[in-house]
């Protein structure tokens, strides 16, 4: 299967950015089509989440984003259902991505694992199944050492199914992605990856592009949202270089980070439980940054992560290095 050389520009080139009502959408390397804005889930659960499910869809979201380490699932599948009954929605109209957990990384636990997600999710089928960490654990959470090749076998047995119509990973680095490339039937559709303007992964992000993967930017936000450590680094959501750029345009500085996100051809994942953030949060498809806005965003870089994945540095497959 021939690979595409996605670039930011024809990520932006494709939809009409005049068009609010509804998240617009590329197309990742198997032919379908995926929204260019998540709504991120993770934290969130119970009727919260549920509530959550049906103010998104009527802000326009189309993409829900969760994972089964998140235990959210089945909140999220009762707002789906609840949306779908509304007749807001017909099921296809959605895109619904979850993710495999580390401790089911064996070949034979993939498929299983993933039917485990409908079942809570209420779906016959997820539109994105991804590989959450190329690092694999044991139950108990001690390390594994279970080749991510392995583990991505059992994803391409599970888009074979057809419980999932693509596959990607999560967290994974650019030689990792190759590798998977190289030895693989299937290549990852997208690659999900912590991007803000503190983290900006401007290497890895040009090379998921230019091997044909979409990049998702999960934490987009990064230090604009208050952090436990009073080490964090700039920019804040008060930033005097982001409120300029802000007003210019009409907007708030945490829209002008998701639609910095965007021009760079990512698919920012943002997360709130709150009605009137997650309006504001899709409100930005009526504008575009500059380029030179873009760098100048893009100047905050520091290389800071909001995680800290030390303890996991002496895996052979550890990620965080790019």
């Amino acid at each position: 299967m021939g690979l595409f050389v996605f670039a930011a520009a024809t990520f932006l080139a494709i939809f009409d950015i005049t068009s609010a009502a509804v998240a617009p959408t590329t197309t990742l390397n198997d032919g379908r089509q995926i929204p260019i804005l998540a709504l991120g889930t993770y934290g969130g659960n119970g009727d919260k989440m549920r509530q959550t499910i049906n103010w998104a869809v009527e802000a326009g979201y189309r993409h829900i984003d969760t994972a089964s380490i998140y235990e959210n699932e089945a909140a999220i599948g009762q707002g789906i259902a609840d949306v779908i009954a509304r007749g807001l929605v017909k099921r296809e109209d959605l895109f619904v991505t979850t993710k495999l957990w580390n401790d089911r990384h064996a070949r034979d636990q993939v498929v299983p694992a993933l039917k485990e997600s409908l079942a809570r999710l209420g779906l016959d089928y997820v539109d994105l199944y991804l590989i959450h960490f190329p690092i694999s654990s044991e139950a108990d959470g001690t390390d594994s050492y279970i080749d991510y090749l392995e583990t991505w076998k059992g994803m391409e047995d599970a888009k074979k199914q057809g419980l999932a119509k693509s596959i990607g990973v999560s967290n994974f680095n650019s030689q990792q992605i190759k590798r998977i490339i190289d030895n693989s039937e299937i290549p990852p559709a997208v690659n999900q990856i912590e991007v803000h303007p503190a983290h900006t992964r401007e290497r890895l992000v040009a090379n998921c592009h230019s091997m044909g993967v979409v990049v998702m930017a999960y934490s987009p936000f990064g230090f604009l949202v208050p952090r436990e450590s009073s080490a964090a680094p700039p920019p804040q959501a008060n930033d005097p270089t982001l409120v300029r750029i802000a007003q210019k345009y009409g907007k708030t500085t945490n829209q002008i980070v998701l639609r910095y996100l965007i021009e760079r051809g990512a698919i920012p994942a943002p997360k709130s439980t709150n009605k009137d953030r997650l309006k504001a949060n899709i409100d930005i498809f009526d504008f575009q940054l500059t380029p030179e806005e873009v760098a100048t965003i893009s100047k905050f870089n520091v290389n800071k992560s909001i995680f800290d994945y030390d303890t996991q540095k002496n895996h052979p497959y550890y990620p965080f290095t790019e």
